[in-house]
């Protein structure tokens, strides 16, 4: 049997024929009729690869078209801000917009030198743009990314006016339409060649990187991380946020070195995932191997995504942290020392993130805020005030300005990463350090994902179940408390089952790409009462879903 090469450097065998995936986005034409070959938005837009047939220049012609006639439909007239990450297929699919936007007399503002916006970046442009009084039409934006997906994939998503993800109305929208273009030929398609779409006039150059630098100090104690002289090692894992890192380090001065500045479309350089695929996860122990190897050389380490909306905290006492125990650290930190945020804004968490955080919610006389999984669910709350914070179990979050205005409303992980830095500087203590001093006062967690298998039709009889589905009344020893298939914080459907005792939880929910369901479960009893855990959520939803025995 051969060895697992999970945390190993990949081989010339794992990487991608850059050549052949660019081709097939040209020469590859779907299939309508084929569900896997059509567009469809997930909750970071849509993705898919040209050699899967399910991300090829057909797809975006008809989603570039789409977006045109959904944002006359809404009366957005605005600029429109496209970015892209470093993905092989992030060219070419800003060429197709581009010949898309400027045939529809869309003004795009881009980094037309070849420079990557991250995702982060496109959603400050935004917001800052939709800001300023002078300005009397909206902007929105395009930012072509599949995140952390492995090499040969691409992705396409669009940000509406107020800067974050998508709701499921404009994207459900947008895929119907696209898909019926495409059903018709592309013939409704309106476009106009790549090198008179670059010398339109609508078509402007826009710095998306300076603006974002120069403004960091609104939103974070920089002065603080420049003063302690804390050593950050910073890896874009060959991602969008590759030439932010260096700028940040030389505007404000920082003691930061960018551990690997590379940028290759193979990603050659990667050490592989959990499954030996490339896969540029910054919450992935094997992923992030190479970081991991270098914690002593820095203070505080961090890494992103390809687009930069997540982030991976490493600190040379407590290696790669678990996303939930450094969001647990972080709304520690921020709503003890952003005095200025209002008193009554919540704590902003999918129903999928630790409990702990519940606890230090409950300890900072703080409402919890519990949302359905999608960051675009923390929207609202960024715009009106009422929410400064909001995170997901998978490395994602944003907060506001010292003054309450938001900063970026879709994931920022430049932001979280420099975070660290500052609460190294501010307390004298690393994040994992903190952490432990929280697991001391509140107890300590144990938090797994598993996946279990489920046809297409007990998927969907489980993203629509009602409360009173569940008759069990006990879980792994313990009185359930709450069996729920809406989100407390909103009201909004959570598409599953959230199931709590006092000491423990899980969250069932159906997966989008995959005949599974995924089960969320922790327990603060340790790890044998999770494995109660898991069993008995298995138990219970095989039941609702009639597969018991």
């Amino acid at each position: 049997m051969s060895q697992n090469r999970a945390g190993t450097r990949a081989l010339e065998t794992d990487l991608i024929d850059v050549d052949q995936v660019v081709a097939a986005y040209y020469d590859v034409h779907p299939d309508p009729k084929e569900p896997t070959q059509r567009v469809a938005f997930g909750t970071s837009g849509h993705r898919g690869s040209s050699l899967k047939t399910s991300f090829n220049e057909d797809h975006i012609l008809a989603i570039t078209q789409a977006i045109v006639e959904y944002r006359n439909g809404q009366g957005i007239t605005g600029p429109l801000f496209l970015g892209k990450d470093t993905h092989a297929l992030s060219d070419p699919a800003q060429d197709t917009a581009l010949e898309v936007l400027a045939a529809n007399d869309v003004t795009v503002f881009w980094e037309s030198n070849g420079d990557f916006a991250p995702t982060p970046a496109v959603s400050f442009a935004i917001l800052s743009f939709n800001a300023d009084p002078s300005h009397k039409s909206q902007a929105d934006g395009i930012i072509i990314t599949p995140s952390h997906n492995p090499p040969a994939d691409g992705g396409f998503k669009y940000n509406p006016p107020h800067g974050g993800p998508a709701d499921s109305d404009a994207t459900s929208w947008i895929a119907h339409r696209a898909n019926e273009l495409i059903e018709g030929k592309l013939a409704e398609v309106k476009r106009v060649p790549l090198a008179q779409a670059k010398l339109s006039d609508g078509v402007v150059h826009h710095d998306f990187r300076a603006p974002y630098v120069n403004a960091l100090p609104e939103v974070l104690n920089i002065s603080a991380i420049k003063d302690a002289g804390i050593r950050i090692g910073a890896d874009p894992m060959g991602g969008a946020s590759v030439d932010y890192w260096g700028a940040i380090a030389e505007h404000h001065h920082l003691n930061l070195t960018v551990v690997n500045p590379l940028v290759d479309p193979r990603w050659s350089f990667m050490t592989l995932d959990w499954d030996e695929k490339i896969r540029m996860d910054c919450s992935s122990p094997y992923a992030m191997a190479s970081l991991i190897g270098q914690k002593d050389k820095f203070d505080i380490a961090t890494g992103n995504d390809a687009d930069s909306d997540r982030h991976g905290i490493v600190t040379p006492d407590g290696g790669l942290m678990n996303p939930n125990h450094y969001l647990s650290v972080a709304i520690d930190y921020l709503y003890r020392n952003r005095t200025s945020w209002p008193q009554d804004a919540g704590v902003g968490k999918t129903l999928v993130s630790s409990s702990m955080i519940d606890r230090v919610a409950a300890g900072l006389g703080r409402k919890l805020v519990e949302v359905p999984v999608g960051f675009k669910w923390f929207v609202p709350g960024f715009l009106d005030g009422t929410g400064v914070f909001g995170g997901e179990e998978s490395a994602g979050a944003s907060f506001v300005r010292f003054d309450g205005r938001p900063w970026s409303t879709d994931k920022d992980g430049i932001l979280l990463a420099l975070l660290a830095s500052e609460i190294q500087a501010v307390t004298g203590q690393s994040p994992s350090q903190l952490y432990r001093d929280l697991t001391e006062k509140y107890g300590e967690p144990a938090y797994a994902r598993i996946d279990a298998a489920a046809t297409v039709d007990q998927k969907a009889r489980l993203g629509k179940l009602s409360p009173s589905d569940v008759t069990a009344d006990q879980l792994a020893g313990e009185t359930i408390t709450a069996k729920l298939t809406e989100a407390p914080g909103n009201g909004a459907s959570i598409g599953g089952l959230k199931v709590t005792t006092e000491n423990a939880w899980f969250a069932a929910r159906p997966s989008g790409t995959e005949d599974v369901y995924k089960i969320y479960a922790e327990s603060f009893k340790g790890a044998e009462h999770l494995a109660e855990v898991q069993k008995d959520a298995k138990a219970i939803v095989d039941a609702v879903l009639g597969s018991a025995g």
